[in-house]
């Protein structure tokens, strides 16, 4: 295992596309190999290379790395995106895991029965307007600086223009209320390694389809 980043996972964003995105804002290329079948996942297992028998899988630097928060700490802290002392690495883990509680309703919303699509999408509009949003208009405006920690891109910074952008696809006026967090994904869309990811033609996945749905049900069998 040398060279690129290696990403084992599905054909979409699943718990897999913050890692391209941390990569992608890094400026790192990476490799993906896509799991189709369920035989294929358990090859994975049979071979010793899922430790939990769970993917995300990523190989890097003669490593097999699971667990979503294990790959991505490991990628902020090697590319500098980690903060530059523990006050600013705690700061980094509390707003990246804010994040990732709201990123969660956005994961699981393609698995949503039809009946209750709407209430979840109202579930997510109430969450991200009335508490996480708030907090980290609040955080930048007291911070008064561009990024969430210090002034320099960190991981938390990362993982909110990608809960922004994947709220807004859902719900177009969400930063509506929100002029520091409107000047930050202006900001963040801009940095020219972000800027290249939000390309057509990247690695970056499209919004779940039926089609992901279907990969994921019949590799997982849920």
């Amino acid at each position: 295992m040398s060279g690129k980043p290696r990403l084992i996972y599905l054909d979409g964003r699943g718990r897999m596309e913050s890692t391209r995105w941390l990569l992608a804002a890094a400026g790192v290329e990476f490799e993906e190999v896509y799991l189709e079948t369920r035989e294929q996942y358990e090859k994975l297992i049979k071979d010793g290379d899922l430790m939990f028998q769970q993917v995300p899988l990523v190989e890097m630097d003669g490593m097999k790395l699971v667990q979503t928060r294990a790959i991505m700490s490991y990628i902020a802290g090697k590319y500098n995106l980690y903060g530059k002392d523990l006050k600013e690495r705690a700061l980094i883990d509390m707003y990246v895991e804010g994040v990732t509680d709201l990123m969660l309703m956005i994961l699981m919303f393609p698995f949503s029965p039809p009946e209750a699509k709407e209430k979840n999408l109202d579930s997510l509009k109430d969450r991200a307007i009335n508490r996480y949003f708030p907090a980290f208009e609040k955080v930048l405006k007291q911070h008064g600086q561009d990024f969430l920690v210090g002034n320099k891109m960190s991981w938390a910074d990362v993982q909110l223009i990608e809960a922004i952008l994947a709220v807004e696809e859902k719900i177009p006026a969400v930063l509506s209320g929100f002029p520091q967090l409107q000047a930050f994904k202006k900001r963040m869309s801009n940095v020219p390694t972000i800027k290249k990811f939000l390309q057509p033609g990247s690695p970056r996945k499209p919004p779940p389809d039926e089609r992901y749905v279907a990969t994921v049900k019949r590799v997982f069998k849920i």
